[in-house]
């Protein structure tokens, strides 16, 4: 699936929460409407946007992918700014 996207964040390398916690900054500088594309090489990163895309009102989790980049893991998010 390819999903289309506004702005990047590579969080690579990071770990819990820091993907979700840069994204809650990033996901606040968009406009409505605009989506948010995040690489995150934490596998738990998976559980914690689906729960950020829950319980927060201005995001909605569009789809989430597993692709492999230079040999590893990637967890891929899209989120849109939904206010």
């Amino acid at each position: 699936m390819s999903q289309g996207f506004d702005k990047l964040l590579d969080a690579r390398g990071l770990n819990c929460p820091m993907p979700l916690v840069n994204a809650r900054k990033e996901i606040g500088k968009l406009e409505p409407g605009q989506v948010l594309k995040v690489l995150s090489t934490d596998r738990g990163s998976v559980a914690d946007f689906q729960g950020w895309a829950k319980v927060a009102k201005n995001v909605e989790l569009l789809a989430q992918e597993t692709e492999t980049l230079d040999g590893a893991s990637v967890y891929v998010h899209f989120v849109k700014r939904a206010t």
